[in-house]
């Protein structure tokens, strides 16, 4: 047997189809899963809040608060919401936690799955377009409550930039030529950013201004959770560079919120 997935052996034949999601559905539906219809009121479910995307001199740094919250209850304290897609891309989530997690999940199977079977990586803006159908895919469930609206952000390097992309719920696709927010305090978040981005920011900078914008953020929106040095609860955030993605360590990030309530205070 080789290494590469094989088709079923009843059923349609999918060769060498690329996307992951659809040998599942033939294969094994049930780890797909329903579209059933669920209340929004029925359950209890727990909502990222607000992420960022924006444009340095290296490539593109993605970044999102940690608070996950239920209603008026705080659901986590520590959830992680920005994860790398691949190599090069990343994507920051916000929406029904669960839902969101599982689009990740699936979305980096995609990605590795379409590698293994075409032996090429797929293009940042294939990827993002990718991403786009999988949201399309979720509407159903985003007209009962569900809504997933990621941001997603890689290093091209035909054009040798980073650049990034934002979703509606529907699944329409859109590029940002700076920065973009999408959650509960994307608008403070945006409102902040739209003062101190500016072009060819170095990595030091362009996380300064990205911890300032979820600090704005979490004045203005009770669902996003600010920093919390006591408890060593920060932001997380990747950078995406031509070298690839890597998080930010939580030292580098704990300066960057030092300076930003320093400065504050």
């Amino acid at each position: 047997m080789t290494g590469r997935i094989q088709p079923p052996v009843s059923g349609p034949s999918f060769g060498a189809n690329p996307s992951f999601s659809d040998l599942l559905r033939a294969t094994q539906p049930e780890i797909v899963g329903s579209q059933r219809a669920i209340g929004s009121t029925d359950i209890p479910v727990p909502h990222g809040t607000t992420v960022l995307g924006l444009k340095y001199a290296d490539g593109v740094i993605m970044a999102g608060d940690r608070r996950a919250t239920s209603g008026y209850t705080v659901a986590d304290a520590k959830m992680r919401k920005v994860f790398a897609a691949d190599d090069y891309s990343a994507i920051a989530i916000a929406g029904a936690a669960g839902q969101a997690i599982e689009m990740v999940k699936l979305f980096q199977l995609e990605l590795e799955h379409y590698e293994k079977i075409t032996g090429d990586r797929l293009s940042l803006e294939g990827k993002a377009n990718r991403l786009a159908q999988m949201i399309r895919s979720n509407f159903p469930l985003a007209m009962q409550g569900l809504v997933v609206v990621p941001l997603f952000g890689g290093f091209d390097h035909a054009t040798g930039e980073g650049r990034i992309f934002y979703y509606d719920a529907t699944g329409g696709r859109w590029e940002e030529d700076d920065y973009q927010t999408t959650g509960s305090g994307g608008q403070p978040a945006k409102n902040s950013l739209k003062k101190r981005w500016h072009p060819g920011l170095s990595r030091p900078d362009a996380l300064r201004v990205a911890v300032e914008a979820l600090v704005d953020a979490a004045e203005d929106d009770v669902a996003t959770g600010g920093p919390d040095p006591n408890r060593r609860i920060f932001p997380n955030a990747l950078a995406v560079t031509a070298s690839g993605a890597e998080d930010v360590a939580e030292d580098e990030i704990a300066t960057a919120v030092a300076a930003v309530l320093e400065e504050r205070a």
